[in-house]
């Protein structure tokens, strides 16, 4: 691969040589910052956990620079920020026993510049090597732009591949807005209660963020709680540990189809659901 980031990196953490360390891929999570990953795309680490016939490979396009810092992180200028995040983001490969780890190291302004073609290229280098069965990102509704502007490059990435070279499928998932209030039928809805052990050790490695005065760990964790019980109000918990997602498999299969509108029809779903039981009920 030729990829266009100068700073690229891609960590193996079982030491397999890097072209077949991605081509064994089966799962890829394609997110913006480290620790997206582990929030995000968890229901594929958690299905290619402890595998020898399934593997997870990350890619992180941004290096994160521009996280809110605090205590012990305080006075820690971007540099130092990029490198501490890269750090924690291939520790929690090692523990989430990855197949690949990739740090593009793009700068937020970079992806989200729709006229630059670097990301787009590179996620693409990545894609035909990996070859994955199942690819997760943001969803298009999120209220982050550049997680928005990650997923957006992903799509057109995609659209661009060969149709044979494309993923089964592909989610948007949860990051900075949640996932609750799509139509139930709307909703991917993953089963991650397994090993909630590795989930907490997955998000508590990114320290710099925790300590920074976020506390993602928490607020992921009970997220995906909540919605194991919120899910459903006439019927026991199926779950104890649940994550939504959108299904963006028909946008990469389909470039005439208009992302906005797929997104809006979503909503204009949601909000027909709410007129109809206010009119039900008053």
């Amino acid at each position: 691969m030729r990829l266009r980031s100068a700073t690229v990196e891609i960590f193996i953490p079982d030491g397999t040589p890097e072209k077949d360390a991605l081509a064994r891929t089966t799962h890829m999570g394609i997110v913006a910052h480290p620790d997206d990953l582990e929030m995000a795309c968890y229901d594929g680490i958690l299905k290619c956990f402890g595998k020898k016939d399934q593997w997870f490979a990350g890619v992180v396009v941004t290096d994160g620079a521009g996280s809110p810092r605090a205590d012990l992180y305080a006075n820690y200028t971007n540099e130092q920020m990029v490198q501490v995040r890269a750090a924690e983001q291939k520790k929690a490969a090692v523990i989430g026993e990855y197949g690949a780890q990739a740090l593009l190291g793009y700068t937020s302004a970079a992806v989200k510049d729709a006229k630059s073609r670097g990301v787009i290229e590179d996620l693409k280098q990545l894609l035909e090597a990996a070859r994955p069965e199942i690819v997760y990102t943001h969803n298009p509704a999120d209220k982050h732009d550049t997680h928005v502007a990650v997923a957006l490059r992903l799509i057109q990435a995609l659209r661009e591949l060969p149709a044979d070279m494309r993923p089964k499928a592909c989610y948007g998932c949860e990051s900075w807005r949640d996932l609750d209030w799509p139509c139930d039928e709307d909703k991917i809805v993953f089963d991650v209660s397994a090993h909630e052990n590795l989930a907490t050790a997955l998000l508590e490695v990114f320290d710099s963020q925790i300590c920074g005065g976020k506390r993602y760990d928490l607020a992921a964790l009970g997220r995906r709680r909540a919605h194991a019980t919120m899910l459903a109000s006439h019927a026991t918990d199926a779950a104890t540990s649940m994550i939504f997602a959108l299904d963006l498999t028909p946008l990469i299969n389909d470039a005439a189809l208009s992302i906005s509108d797929y997104v809006n029809s979503y909503i204009t779903r949601f909000a027909a659901e709410v007129q109809e039981r206010l009119e039900k009920l008053h």
